[in-house]
């Protein structure tokens, strides 16, 4: 057999084996010869996964978010999501407005989801830190530090709940509007909290006895207005109280429980 003849016999096998492939794949229900000829089809034959509800409207249009070669590129996700207000007007959501990577936190063909978001703190910690040695001066030997600081792989010494990149992290700058603390505690959430999750397994409220509730709860408006005597008061059968006594009328278990009442349903 000469070489055209194995040349064309192998490129005929292949053609035979691609074909085989398409008729016998169960990735697309269609086995016309029209689906054969289509761009559509053969996207769906190596589609790692459904898109989510939002972006299944692109599911016969790779090109619209992929690049060849490159893959999934920031420019292609800001043709569409550049002028989302609601994200660039919300503090906990305002950084989007100068990040430069948007599939580090958002993750795609995961199914029919609603939301293709995962926040991941350490990817927004190194985004922040490729943004600063674009702009940093060259040889920095600070910034140089930091980034064999941050490349160790155990948890941040002030932090323990933290990766060492996540504690790089100003908590505030997104979460202010959330500190349920009114700023009593400072800036450095991380001494007490994780990025998992808001709640602190391991802490213990003081013993339902205490009397300094005031010192961590503000009291609502309503408890600094005539609702306080004419509805809070009578409802916990409390003749006199100072807003700042919270123990006088509330348990520990909740705000609601109120003593000698149970769960209160004021609205």
């Amino acid at each position: 057999m000469t070489l055209k003849k194995a040349l064309l016999f192998a490129v005929l096998t292949f053609v035979l084996l691609v074909l085989a492939f398409f008729v016998f794949s169960s990735r697309h229900p269609d086995k016309t010869a029209h689906a054969a000829l289509s761009p559509a089809s053969w996207q769906h034959m190596v589609l790692p996964g459904a898109l989510s509800q939002p972006h299944a409207f692109l599911a016969d249009n790779c090109a619209a978010c992929h690049t060849p070669n490159k893959g999934v590129e920031a420019q292609n996700c800001i043709v569409c999501h550049a002028d989302n207000k609601t994200v660039l007007q919300r503090q906990p959501s305002a950084f989007h407005a100068e990040i430069s990577e948007c599939a580090a936190c958002h993750l795609e063909h995961q199914g029919r989801i609603p939301s293709t978001t995962k926040m991941d703190h350490v990817a927004l910690a190194h985004i922040g830190l490729k943004q600063a040695q674009k702009s940093a001066t060259a040889h920095d030997p600070q910034l140089a530090a930091l980034v064999a600081w941050m490349k160790q792989t155990d948890s941040s010494p002030h932090a323990p709940q933290l990766q060492r990149a996540e504690s790089q992290l100003n908590c505030a700058t997104c979460h202010s509007t959330k500190d349920r603390h009114r700023g009593l505690f400072g800036n450095d959430c991380a001494s007490c909290h994780a990025t998992t999750k808001w709640t602190l397994p391991d802490f213990r409220h003081p013993s339902s006895t205490s009397q300094s509730c005031a010192q961590c709860h503000q009291a609502p408006p309503s408890h600094y207005m005539m609702h306080f005597k004419m509805v809070s008061m009578m409802t916990a059968r409390v003749a006199k109280a100072e807003v700042n006594q919270c123990f006088l009328c509330h348990q520990t278990t909740s705000w609601n429980d109120i003593k000698g009442v149970g769960f209160y349903k004021h609205h």
